[in-house]
């Protein structure tokens, strides 16, 4: 179970990564466009350690049962031809069916205050995972969340300033932060709610109690919200799916542009 959890943690980096990316020369302000340029390229680098030690996992899998993980044409080619996979062609080959991000991610960033609701969510789920998974038997897993715990620290910050600051400023960046808050809500639940293979890392002692993380999360976003006088919804209705590769329309776009030159140009290296 090991490999589609790590490829979960990967795909939730980069997508949000690409996300982020795309502020980059239309922030509000210049301090804002590099600081989310960054954040972006922070969270970029813990896909590259994710999809490295992923790609290991898949090499020193039986042959038999490598050729059951992905339904990727291109990927099930180099499969078959016996090479061995790397960080690229797991970014860059796999189908949107095979991505396990979670649906919050990919969500598109429509403005400023929607971008901010969803690092919230996020990041305060990161900073508290990735805490937790320092502790993990896997050691390759525990290294890799105590590398990022300093980025997540500083993405958290980030974007819990930024709630405070629209949702305690104008009427408009009040309504708009409240608005983007309650439309964001309901992605949140897929966070804490664990599929087959999460469950078993966490039996095994390699992945975190969600139940543990969610409590601590709520307890930080209750904090933040009431610090921007924000209201959080009262629904508890979630929208799941995307840790077992059933997403919304948004992936699609977002593979389109990041998969484009490797799909067109196979091979493709500067």
């Amino acid at each position: 179970m090991t490999l589609p959890y790590v490829l979960r943690l990967a795909d939730d980096a980069i997508i949000i990564g690409h996300r982020l990316s795309e502020w980059c020369g239309h922030g509000p302000i210049l301090e804002q466009d590099i600081a989310l340029s960054n954040a972006a390229l922070d969270h970029l680098g813990r896909a590259r350690s994710l999809y490295q030690y992923a790609a290991e996992l898949f090499n020193n899998m039986p042959e038999a049962e490598k050729k059951e993980v992905f339904t990727s044409v291109s990927l099930q080619n180099l499969v078959n031809a016996g090479s061995s996979l790397d960080e690229d062609n797991l970014a860059y080959l796999r189908d949107g069916w095979d991505f396990k991000n979670v649906l919050l991610v990919e969500q598109p960033n429509i403005d400023w205050a929607y971008t901010v609701a969803r690092g919230l969510f996020f990041d305060a789920f990161n900073y508290f995972y990735f805490s937790a998974l320092t502790k993990s038997t896997d050691t390759t897993l525990a290294a890799i969340a105590e590398k990022s715990l300093k980025e997540v620290t500083y993405h958290l910050r980030w974007s819990s300033e930024w709630v405070i600051r629209l949702g305690d400023g104008t009427d408009e960046s009040h309504a708009k932060m409240q608005k983007a808050i309650d439309e964001m809500w309901m992605y949140t639940g897929e966070l804490f709610t664990p599929v087959a293979y999460e469950t078993a890392m966490q039996q095994q002692g390699q992945a975190p109690d969600l139940k543990l993380i969610q409590q601590q999360w709520m307890e930080r976003i209750t904090t933040v919200c009431n610090e921007a006088t924000i209201t959080l919804p009262a629904g508890t209705w979630m929208q799941q799916g995307g840790k077992e590769g059933r997403h919304s329309e948004h992936l699609g776009y977002i593979l389109t542009e990041l998969q484009f030159m490797q799909r067109v140009y196979p091979g493709m290296a500067w």
